[in-house]
């Protein structure tokens, strides 16, 4: 199954948590959790903290963000918007 955050995947999966586990830890149910996953749902940003700090990484690697990415799109749009 293709996730829309594959991070937080692996990321447990390499901590050797089970998904009940992960879920237990952040104190949400396990239908929660793949609806995140899946992208039904957005994660909240506290969650995004507790499990950056379990993992030991930053937020932007869980969700996959592409700092240049959006870097380039804040660009695009700051020179859109004054011009």
């Amino acid at each position: 199954m293709k996730y829309k955050y594959p991070n937080i995947e692996s990321e447990r999966a390499r901590s050797g948590m089970s998904r009940r586990q992960l879920a237990a830890a952040l104190g949400i149910n396990r239908e929660t959790y793949f609806d995140w996953l899946e992208g039904k749902y957005p994660v909240p940003y506290c969650f995004c903290l507790k499990m950056a700090d379990m993992f030991n990484c930053n937020v932007d690697y869980l969700l996959a963000v592409n700092t240049n990415e959006a870097s380039e799109k804040w660009k695009r749009y700051k020179r859109l918007a004054y011009v």
